[in-house]
Formats: structure tokens, C-alpha cells, sequence
């Protein structure tokens, strides 16, 4: 029987530049670091009218920063806190800073719980998102779903700090209107007296006092002889 042949061995493959250099890129692409989660920094803020009314207590504030950043795996590095100051103002709140010097100092994301945590104006808003932008950094509040890393994020931060504002325009055009009507029918409009009345028994209106009355007069011809 005739012996049969053995079939050659397969080539062994040839590694070229090309395939070297496509190895190379492989390996580098499997040895890069996992990306960094992005740093988060939250402010919470209570004022003492608010921690008087039973609002949403620092610790609820910070557990809603906390729970926010788990899900969307920010690394929330810290958390700021003004206690007992009112939100009118920005630059009166010490903790308010900080947590936007941090987000700003690092690229990162200031979580609010809501914006009237934030700033009570929406000029004050606004200048506190562009500080941020300017920086690269961003801003997210909890309660209106607001989320500054988009652009439908930033079209609706400025419209409802607006809305806010306009709230609370409403709200103090509406007390000044009814002080207003009070003090027109003689009501009384705070819990003092004001010099030259009583209060009437009812608690509610108030009477002239004579004897007060003169003196507020003579208060009066005093100013207008410049000597007020």
C-alpha cells in the first residue's frame, strides 16, 4: 500500500507592524482606569421661621442629597449647611459658599434640595447657576427635578425660579393690600400698640388716646420745623 503523504502544517501567522501595533492599542484599551465618578456637593438650609413651622428638617435634606447621589453615582464628597438663616441674601451664608466654592474649585455638581434652599430671588438663582457654569460646574435640585448638566435642565431652572419669584411677589403684594385695608378701618396690624391708640375691647380695632395723641402731634410740629 503506498504511503501516504502528510499534509503541511498550517503556517505559523505573521506578525506584522500593523499587528503589533493593533496589540499594542488592545492592551492599552483594557489597562485604562475606570472613569471617576463625578463629585458632588451638597447645601441644605433652614431658617428659624422654618424650624419654628415643622419644614424639612436638615436631616431630610440630607438624606434626599444622599439617596440622590447613590442613584445617579455622583460622589457626594460633602455636605454644607446654614442653620437658622433665612435664604433672602447669598452672600450672608457662610455654608452657601463653601458648597459652591467646592463644586466650582472641582468641576462638580451642587445638589439643593430644592431651589428655595438655594436663593430666594431668581437674579440671586441666576447668578448663583452662571457662577457655577462659569466653572463647569453644575447644578441639580431635588424637588423640581432640575438637572443643569442639560439644556432642558437649564431652560426649566430659569423658568421656575421666575415662577418662584413671582409667588412670592403675589404673596407680598397680597399683605401689603390687606395691611393696607387694616390700618384704613382703624384695625390693628401687629402685636404692638402704636403710640397715640388703645386697643379697643374687641382686640381688635384700635381708639385714640388723647393724651398720646398730643405728643405724637407735637412730634409731628417738631419734624416739620426741622428739628426732628
Amino acid at each position: 500500500m503506498p504511503a501516504v503523504a502528510a499534509e503541511p502544517a498550517d503556517p505559523a501567522p505573521v506578525r506584522t507592524d500593523v499587528t503589533r501595533a493593533t496589540e499594542r492599542q488592545s492592551g492599552a484599551v483594557c489597562a485604562q482606569p475606570v472613569p471617576q465618578r463625578t463629585p458632588a456637593f451638597a447645601y441644605v438650609r433652614v431658617s428659624t421661621e422654618e424650624q419654628a413651622a415643622g419644614g424639612v428638617s436638615l436631616a431630610a435634606q440630607r438624606e434626599a442629597a444622599e439617596a440622590y447621589c447613590r442613584l445617579h453615582r455622583l460622589d457626594l464628597a460633602r455636605i454644607h449647611a446654614d442653620e437658622g438663616l433665612s435664604g433672602r441674601r447669598a452672600d450672608n451664608r457662610p455654608g452657601l459658599q463653601r458648597a459652591i466654592n467646592d463644586a466650582c474649585a472641582q468641576s462638580g455638581i451642587l445638589v439643593v434640595h430644592a431651589l428655595s434652599r438655594l436663593a430666594r430671588s431668581t437674579r440671586d438663582a441666576i447668578d448663583l447657576a452662571d457662577r457655577l457654569a462659569g466653572a463647569n460646574a453644575d447644578l441639580v435640585s431635588i424637588t423640581e427635578r432640575i438637572d443643569t448638566t442639560t439644556s432642558m435642565g437649564r431652560f426649566f431652572f430659569t423658568t421656575i425660579a421666575a415662577l418662584a419669584q413671582l409667588e412670592r411677589d403675589l404673596i407680598s403684594e397680597r399683605t401689603t393690600a390687606a395691611l393696607a385695608h387694616k390700618r384704613s378701618h382703624g384695625q390693628r396690624v401687629s402685636g404692638r400698640i402704636p403710640l397715640g391708640y388703645d386697643l379697643a375691647e374687641d382686640g381688635v380695632q384700635l381708639i385714640e388716646n388723647e393724651h398720646e395723641q398730643r405728643v405724637v402731634q407735637r412730634i409731628h410740629d417738631l419734624r416739620h420745623q426741622g428739628l426732628g
